[in-house]
């Protein structure tokens, strides 16, 4: 078995940057994806192998991933895979909810730059020219996925506050916590437009609430949204045909018992 050298020093700033951020997709990728099963411990030199690439990337990868919370590390070195009972995740999605409030309240209080929220309107009316369709093909779906992503970013952007806006990148690292985390769920469901236009109005009225500069109504809207992020989350983690779904497996079930507590 030939496992790649780690390089001369001359050679580390360019692996440094573009190896690394290979290896962290592609180690993501992996455990997502179950290739990399929840609990099991990361062999390091079999992924060196596997990725073609030597530890050093590696290396900075897996503890970039233990950062986004992805792995854990163990009491005699290296990582594993870690695994999340529904209310991890769930109190994720409840953070998000929560800073994305705070923001949507600052934006209000604060007032924004018209050029941000009149690109926000337009990535919305992009979302309504997808919903007029009465049922979503693979690529309109997937196309909303990237719309939506894109208006919870100006999202934090109307806030006004660079803090504001890192906490949300921050949160929306945690695994299963970013606003389209679920939405794939609702692919396959007889209910996923219906759904996606329940989500497209809170955008649209919290937008509203914000330009009238009700700071109150704007933040209590963004913590409505969660909700739906939540549900999502309960069909994804039920149904026997989401197990395949990216990240699923990792997810601990509960009773639904734990959710009404």
């Amino acid at each position: 078995m030939s496992i790649p050298s780690d390089p001369p020093a001359a050679e580390m700033p360019e692996e440094g940057g573009s190896q690394v951020v290979k290896a962290q997709l592609r180690l993501r990728e992996m455990i997502l994806a179950g290739e990399l099963p929840g609990g099991a411990r990361i062999a390091e030199l079999s992924i060196v192998e596997k990725l073609g690439v030597s530890r050093t990337p590696i290396r900075a990868a897996l503890m970039r991933l233990e950062q986004e919370g992805l792995l854990e590390t163990l009491p005699n070195g290296g990582y594993a895979v870690r695994t999340f009972s529904e209310r991890d995740v769930a109190d994720a999605i409840e953070l998000r909810g929560t800073i994305e409030g705070m923001a949507a309240r600052l934006a209000a209080e604060r007032g924004v730059a018209p050029v941000v929220l009149a690109e926000a309107r337009e990535c919305l009316r992009q979302v309504d020219d997808l919903l007029r369709e009465a049922a979503l093909n693979d690529d309109a779906f997937s196309r909303y996925v990237v719309l939506n992503e894109k208006f919870h970013t100006l999202l934090g952007e109307l806030s006004g506050s660079p803090f504001m806006r890192r906490e949300l990148e921050r949160v929306s690292s945690l695994p299963f916590a970013s606003a389209s985390a679920f939405v794939v769920v609702q692919a396959n469901s007889p209910q996923a437009r219906d759904m996606l236009v329940v989500a497209q109005d809170q955008h649209r009225e919290v937008l509203d609430a914000i330009e009238n500069r009700e700071g109150a109504r704007a933040e209590s809207i963004m913590r409505e949204h969660s909700r739906l992020a939540k549900r999502n989350l309960r069909e994804a983690v039920r149904n026997p045909q989401n197990e395949h779904m990216p990240g699923v497996r990792l997810i601990r079930k509960r009773s639904l018992k734990e959710w009404s507590a």
